[in-house]
């Protein structure tokens, strides 16, 4: 494998800022990570990106060579035309960024595209970032489509090790294979290396998983905040507001749709009320229930994949 220091670059001046908040932050710092591209239902993890880097102020720490990483074919960056010339490129970036939380409080969120190609040379790169800042816990986010109901609180599947910072929340299957991930190699390769790792997939209404779920960003941010001892109360109330109305919308094209879809809702309410049991409804798995097997989910990933890079 070719050394992993020539896929990114440090900024000099934002890593004087890390290690100057490294001198009072002696237990180390939180890092983040989401990229774009791999299972995200509910646009569950784009959504906490977007609120964290429109909502906090930050600092470039790292860049990765997107040039090395990103395939233009797969997903073509946007250039703008404006009569008779190209006056605008978006250029994807992938970088590491210190943001700083209500209190001050520091912490890094990597986020980006996901690489196309050289992953495990990426992981390691990660990891060389994790070690020099003096990352304590990284944690990473998104949605998986779920048979559940949007009428019933978002579930999680906690996974890495610390779900401890997670209680109350399990895995629904012992085992499964899904289509892999850079997020997921570089969380395997830190758990390797003995880092202390923190993923969070939330459970997302299989029938709204393609839209935007904010409910479902909700529940992460507030697992992220609670399991780091972040204070994010602007993307929070931000989401929260984004929740209801998307909520009541639907609701409406619930009411306003076929009695199929409406038995569909109602199905999947009565599976979650028998599976919850009379314990906390946060847990759709406190009792044994009729939850997708390990293969369907598979499946079910690797159509929601099939079907996303169709669109691109």
């Amino acid at each position: 494998m070719l050394d992993p220091q020539g896929l990114y670059a440090w900024e000099p001046k934002g890593l004087a800022v890390v290690d100057m908040a490294l001198a009072q932050e002696s237990a180390g710092l939180v890092m983040l990570y989401h990229f774009d591209g791999y299972i995200d239902a509910g646009e569950t993890g784009d959504q906490i990106v977007e609120r964290l880097t429109d909502s906090l102020p930050g600092q470039v720490v790292a860049r990765f060579d997107h040039d090395r990483l990103v395939d233009y074919r797969a997903r073509r960056p946007l250039l703008t035309f404006r009569r008779d010339r190209w006056t605008d490129y978006e250029v994807p970036t992938l970088d590491v960024r210190l943001l700083q939380d209500a209190t001050g409080a520091p912490f890094l969120l990597l986020s980006g595209p996901e690489p196309d190609i050289e992953w495990e040379r990426f992981a390691a790169a990660v990891k060389e970032i994790v070690e020099r800042l003096g990352v304590r816990l990284a944690v990473n986010f998104h949605g998986i489509p779920m048979g559940v109901p949007h009428t019933r609180p978002v579930g999680l599947t906690p996974h890495g090790n610390r779900t401890d910072l997670v209680p109350g929340h399990r895995s629904p299957f012992d085992e499964a294979q899904v289509p892999g991930s850079a997020a997921s190699l570089v969380e395997y390769r830190l758990l390797e290396a003995g880092h202390d790792v923190l993923g969070l997939a939330a459970h997302v209404p299989h029938y709204i998983a393609r839209s935007a779920y904010p409910d479902a960003a909700l529940t992460v941010l507030e697992a992220i905040t609670a399991a780091t001892g972040l204070v994010l109360p602007g993307a929070a109330h931000g989401l929260r507001t984004e929740a209801h109305r998307t909520q009541t919308e639907i609701d409406r094209q619930i009411q306003e749709g076929d009695e199929e879809l409406v038995a569909l809702v109602q199905g999947l309410e009565h599976q979650y009320d028998a599976a919850a049991g009379a314990q906390d409804r946060g847990n759709m798995l406190a009792e044994p229930a009729d939850i997708p097997s390990a293969d369907e989910i598979g499946r079910e990933f690797e159509r929601f994949l099939a079907e996303r890079e169709g669109e691109a």
